[in-house]
C-alpha cells in the first residue's frame, strides 16, 4: 500500500478540484479495510470521470485503481469474479478472450467495475451493467466484510447504492457467450425516427440514436446478432469521420460566449459527419463502445418512461429552438434504452427507460452551459430521473418523489453507516444526512 499525503485531487476533465491530507493505493483486500476502519471519514475514485461530485471532498481517499485483478473464472458457470477497481475494458477484453460477453455494455471502456456499478453505468437495449452482477464483497464502515449474493433483497440495494453503504471490493459478473453483432448506421429525420423507436426495439438486438439538435435529424445505430462468419459488405465511411471530435471543438469554441453559434456549428456537423451511412460487424464491445473520449467534456443525462419520451423530446425540442433561450446543445444527444429491474437507486426500477444524454465539448464552461439547466427541468416536470455520475442539480425533495426506494435506501444507509463515514458534503446534501 502506497499512502500519499496534503495532495490535491482534481477530475479529469478539471471541472473539480480538492485537497487531500491522506490518499491511499491499496493492493489488496485487507488494506481496503484497514484504511476503512481506521478513517472518520472517507471515499473512493477510479479514473475520476464522473460529473457528479461524489468521489471526493474530504481528507482521506483511496484510489482503487490499483486494485484491479481478475481474481478467477468459473467456466461451467461463465461467471468472472473481479477487484473493483479493474478498469471496464481490461475486464471485456479478457472475458472476449474465453468466448464470453456481457449482454449490455456502456459506450466507453475507461471507467473502474466499481464506479460502473455504484453510479448505474448502462448501454441500450439491456439492462443496467449492475444487473449482471450475482454476487460482491463490500467493505463496511467498521472495516468488516459483507457478501451479498443474487436472490438477497440487500443485492436491490447495492447494485446502484453511489458508494454510500460500503466499497465495493470484489465482484462476480454472469457472462453469457460472444456473439457477433450486424452494425448499421444512418441518418433520418425527427418524423422518422422517433414514432419508429418501439418497432424497432422489438425488431433489433441493438438501438442507439444520435440525436442532433437544431437539425431536425437523428443518427439510428441499429444492431442485429448474426453467425459470425456472415459476410457484409463493410463500409465504414468516408476516411474524414475521424476528424469529427477536432471540428467539433472548433465549431464549438466561443458557443459559450455566443449560445447561437451552436445551432449553426450543428448544422455543419451534421451535414459533414452524420449523413453518411455505414455498415460494418464485429462483437459488442468491438463494435460499439468508445475506446477513449478524445477530449474532455462535462455530461448530463436523464431518463424518462418509454412511453413518456416522445411528449418529453417535442418539448425539449421546442424549447431549445427558441432563439430567446439560450439552450442551444451541442451535439450529439445520446438517446438509449434500458429495460426495467428491481433496483432501488436504478433509473429503470419496475419500467422500461429512455436516457438521453446531454454534452457540452467547453467542460471548463459548463457552469454557464443553460442546456443542463433547460434538460432538467423538462425531465423533471415528468417525472425523469438524472444520472448519478453526471451533472445534476436535484436533490432529496425532488429525488424522493422520482424513485420509489428513496427513503427505504435512506433509512439502510444510516443503518449501514451510521456515522456517516462514506458521505462526502455533496452526498450529505443529497441525502439531506
Amino acid at each position: 500500500m502506497i499512502q500519499e499525503k496534503n495532495g490535491t485531487w482534481v477530475s479529469w476533465n478539471e471541472n473539480l478540484i480538492y485537497d487531500y491530507k491522506n490518499l491511499y493505493r491499496i493492493e489488496n483486500e485487507q488494506e481496503l479495510q484497514d484504511v476503512v476502519s481506521k478513517a472518520d471519514k472517507i471515499r473512493f475514485f477510479g479514473t475520476k470521470q464522473s460529473s457528479a461530485d461524489i468521489a471526493a471532498g474530504i481528507e482521506t481517499l483511496i484510489d482503487i485503481t490499483t486494485y484491479n485483478k481478475i481474481i478467477s473464472y468459473n467456466d461451467s458457470e461463465h461467471t468472472v469474479t473481479v477487484q473493483s477497481g479493474l478498469i471496464l475494458g481490461d475486464l471485456l477484453e479478457a472475458i472476449e478472450a474465453k468466448g464470453w460477453c456481457i449482454p449490455c455494455l456502456p459506450d466507453i471502456n475507461t471507467i473502474t467495475i466499481g464506479g460502473a456499478l455504484a453510479t448505474g453505468t448502462h448501454g441500450t437495449s439491456g439492462k443496467l451493467l449492475c444487473e449482471y452482477m450475482t454476487s460482491c464483497t463490500i467493505v463496511l464502515a467498521d472495516g468488516s466484510l459483507k457478501t451479498i449474493t443474487e436472490g438477497e433483497e440487500m443485492m436491490d440495494a447495492i447494485r446502484v447504492s453511489l458508494g454510500a453503504l460500503g466499497i465495493m471490493s470484489t465482484v462476480t459478473f454472469k457472462c453469457e457467450p460472444i456473439y457477433t453483432l450486424h452494425v448499421k448506421e444512418f441518418p433520418e429525420n425527427d418524423s422518422e425516427w422517433l414514432p419508429k423507436i418501439n418497432d424497432r426495439l422489438k425488431k433489433h438486438d441493438f438501438l442507439r440514436i444520435l440525436w442532433m439538435p437544431h437539425t431536425d435529424h437523428g443518427y439510428v445505430i441499429t444492431g442485429d446478432k448474426i453467425d459470425p462468419d456472415t459476410e457484409i459488405k463493410e463500409d465504414l465511411g468516408p476516411a474524414y469521420l475521424k476528424h469529427r471530435r477536432t471540428a467539433s471543438k472548433i465549431l464549438y469554441k466561443y458557443s459559450h460566449v455566443y449560445p447561437w453559434i451552436t445551432a449553426i456549428a450543428n448544422k455543419i456537423i451534421h451535414k459533414a459527419f452524420f449523413s453518411s451511412t455505414k455498415e460494418h460487424k464485429g462483437s459488442l464491445y468491438q463494435a460499439t463502445v468508445t475506446k477513449s473520449r478524445g477530449s474532455v467534456i462535462e455530461l448530463a443525462e436523464w431518463t424518462i418512461g418509454l412511453n413518456k419520451f416522445p411528449q418529453v423530446f417535442e418539448e425539449l425540442k421546442t424549447e431549445i429552438n427558441k432563439w430567446s433561450n439560450k439552450s442551444f446543445i451541442h451535439i450529439p444527444m445520446d438517446v438509449r434504452f434500458i429495460q426495467k429491474d428491481n433496483s432501488w437507486l436504478s433509473y429503470a426500477y419496475k419500467e422500461d427507460m429512455v436516457t438521453m444524454g446531454c454534452v457540452s465539448r467547453n467542460a471548463a464552461t459548463a457552469d454557464s452551459y443553460e442546456a443542463f439547466k433547460s434538460i432538467e427541468k423538462i425531465f423533471l416536470k415528468y417525472g425523469g430521473k438524472p444520472h448519478w455520475g453526471k451533472r445534476f442539480a436535484a436533490k432529496n425533495n425532488q429525488l424522493t418523489k422520482i424513485y420509489a426506494k428513496w427513503e427505504d435506501f435512506k433509512v439502510l444507509r444510516q443503518k449501514m453507516d451510521p456515522t456517516d463515514k462514506f458521505l462526502n458534503p455533496y452526498l450529505t446534501k443529497l441525502f439531506n444526512a
